[in-house]
């Protein structure tokens, strides 16, 4: 039985790259490392917790001790690398969390992966996920390759370039197999509603206003969660060692037409008249270092491996909304704190 090591499954993309390796790859053993910080959140996986072939590890990437002992546990075959602080807002608050848990994380996990693998790399590989944030800003014209030079501009961006950078070192001077993938803006189910899209839904179903940044100008190209699950699946099985892929959703919208279609279909969802949910609109001073536009070649990924998304933004946005419509509860314990519990009411009590 081969054994991957996915950390930050409890979050966001975290939990939908478990399911979908759960689920297809029931010959796999699947450990699930994550620290249970805010955004960690195990009702995510409801449905795969007691699946034979599913472990969960409560822990933290910076812990060195407790990541050599964890890959000398379960002799890792592969490391899909996803734990990491991620909202921009937040590194600007407080960047020492992010360099820390991306910058010294990453690193405690390739010293642990190059050890436990230093005498054995064949069918082994160090899958490191990271974000097109690195590369900076666009003009209006162009698009993030491969080749593009880095050119972080928040504490976030900073942090996983350098994680992408140490990737990279521990490759080239230790030969460890890796691979880094770098993705655009993701939405869909299990969203932690701090975020652009979830938070615009839940404060529209409350009739609280919807920030925007400044004029609401800014760019970005949005990839449905599951396709961008689908893509780490194809990547880390058929991806070439030693490379990166991009993976976008060739999806660009201002922020100020994606939250004015938001309102159009929560209006309709909800029964209100068209134009209600506009009027919460509410343009909020801009974030500093905010880049203006991102935008994705997925190029590479589509003619070496195949990949390519299966759903136009309306649809992916529609089905999103459905979902947190649906979900009510998961929101709740969200917003209150309570998804907290889980883990000692559902794994301490075993």
């Amino acid at each position: 039985m081969r054994t991957l090591l996915i950390t930050g499954g409890a979050g966001f993309i975290g939990s939908h790259v478990v399911r979908l390796f759960v689920n297809k790859y029931p010959e796999y053993k699947i450990v699930n490392l994550d620290a249970l910080t805010y955004a960690g959140n195990l009702e995510n996986l409801e449905d795969v917790k007691d699946k034979p072939n599913y472990v969960f590890e409560k822990g933290d990437i910076t812990d060195e001790t407790f990541i050599n002992k964890l890959f000398t546990t379960h002799q890792f075959d592969g490391v899909i690398h996803l734990a990491a602080e991620s909202h921009v807002d937040r590194s600007i608050m407080d960047p020492l969390a992010f360099i820390k848990t991306n910058v010294l994380g990453t690193a405690v996990l390739l010293n642990a992966a190059r050890k436990c693998w230093q005498d054995n790399k064949e069918g082994k590989l160090f899958y490191h996920v990271s974000t097109d944030e690195v590369y900076g800003t666009l003009g209006e014209e162009g698009f993030f390759t491969e080749e593009t030079s880095y050119d972080p501009r928040s504490p976030y961006s900073a942090s996983k370039a350098s994680s992408d950078h140490f990737v990279m070192a521990y490759h080239h001077t230790y030969h460890l197999p890796v691979i880094i993938s770098n993705c655009s803006n993701n939405y869909g189910s299990n969203h932690f509603p701090e975020k652009l899209i979830p938070l615009a839904i839940l404060n529209i179903q409350h009739n609280k206003p919807v920030p925007v940044y400044g004029k609401g100008e800014n760019v970005r190209d949005w990839l449905w969660v599951d396709d961008h699950a689908r893509a780490i699946d194809t990547i880390f099985h058929k991806g070439r060692v030693g490379e990166t892929y991009n993976i976008g959703g060739f999806n660009e919208w201002k922020n100020i037409d994606l939250i004015n279609l938001l309102c159009m279909i929560m209006d309709k969802k909800l029964g209100r008249p068209p134009g209600t949910s506009a009027q919460l609109i509410t343009f909020v001073k801009d974030r500093a270092g905010h880049d203006l536009r991102y935008a994705i070649d997925a190029t590479k990924l589509n003619k070496e491996l195949g990949w390519q998304p299966s759903l136009q933004f309306e649809e992916g946005l529609e089905k999103t909304v459905d979902w947190y419509l649906a979900n009510e509860t998961w929101l709740q314990h969200v917003t209150t704190g309570a998804y907290q519990q889980y883990y000692e009411d559902q794994y301490q009590k075993r």
